[in-house]
C-alpha cells in the first residue's frame, strides 16, 4: 500500500479484482443508503434515495448479466437463480411504486422500510446461496474476469428499476435502450431541478 493510498482505497481495490469482494462492497453501500435515507429528510432524502435507486438498478442489471447466468451453470445453481430473480423481481415493482412517490408522501416511509427489509433479505440470500458457491467453484482469475464483467454492465445498466427485465438476454436487448432513456430522463431532472 503506497503512502497516499487508504485503508479503503486499498478495499476497494481488491474488491475490483474479485467479483464476490465487490459485490459485498456495494451491499454494504446499499445498506449505508437505506441508513441514510431514513435518517435525512426533505432534499437529502430525495438525493439520498436517488442514489439509491440509481445503485439498485444498476448493482441488480449487473447481477442478472454477469453473476446469475455463471450460478445457474453450478450444481443446483438453476434453483438458487430463480429464488433470487424472484426476490428482484418483488423489489423492482416496490422500489418502481417508490420513485413514483414523493419522499415527503405519508405512505413512503412504510413502503421504504418493506423494501428495505426484502433487499436485505435478498442481500443475505445471495451472500449465503450464490456468492459462496461462486467464490468455492472459481479461481482468481476467474473472479477478477467476473468482477470486470460486472463493471461494464453497471456502466451500461439502466439507473431505474424496470421490473419484468430479470434476464440475461432481455438485459443484453433492452439495457441500453432503457439505459439511454433512464440517463436522459436523470438529466432532465437535474437541469431543471425535480428530483
Amino acid at each position: 500500500m503506497s503512502e497516499l493510498q487508504t485503508p479503503q482505497a486499498a478495499d476497494d481495490q481488491a474488491s475490483d479484482t474479485d467479483v464476490v469482494a465487490l459485490l459485498m462492497r456495494q451491499h454494504g453501500d446499499i445498506r449505508n443508503l437505506f441508513d441514510e435515507v431514513e435518517a435525512s429528510d426533505g432534499e437529502e432524502r430525495r438525493d439520498a434515495f436517488r442514489r439509491l435507486v440509481r445503485l439498485l438498478a444498476v448493482h441488480e442489471t449487473a447481477e442478472e448479466e454477469v453473476v446469475h447466468p455463471f450460478a445457474r451453470a453450478l450444481a443446483g445453481g438453476a434453483q438458487v437463480v430463480e429464488d433470487r430473480l424472484a426476490e428482484e423481481k418483488a423489489a423492482k415493482e416496490t422500489l418502481a411504486e417508490l420513485d413514483n412517490l414523493d419522499t415527503d408522501d405519508p405512505t413512503f416511509m412504510p413502503r421504504f422500510m418493506r423494501l428495505r427489509a426484502d433487499v436485505q433479505a435478498h442481500a443475505r440470500a445471495e451472500e449465503r446461496y450464490e456468492f459462496i458457491h461462486i467464490r468455492r467453484s472459481t479461481d482468481v482469475t476467474e473472479l477478477a474476469a467476473m468482477a470486470k464483467a460486472v463493471k461494464a454492465a453497471e456502466a451500461m445498466a439502466p439507473t431505474r428499476p424496470h421490473p419484468g427485465i430479470e434476464s440475461g438476454t432481455a438485459n443484453a436487448a433492452l439495457g441500453p435502450v432503457v439505459a439511454l432513456v433512464d440517463r436522459t430522463r436523470d438529466a432532465v431532472r437535474k437541469a431543471t431541478g425535480k428530483h
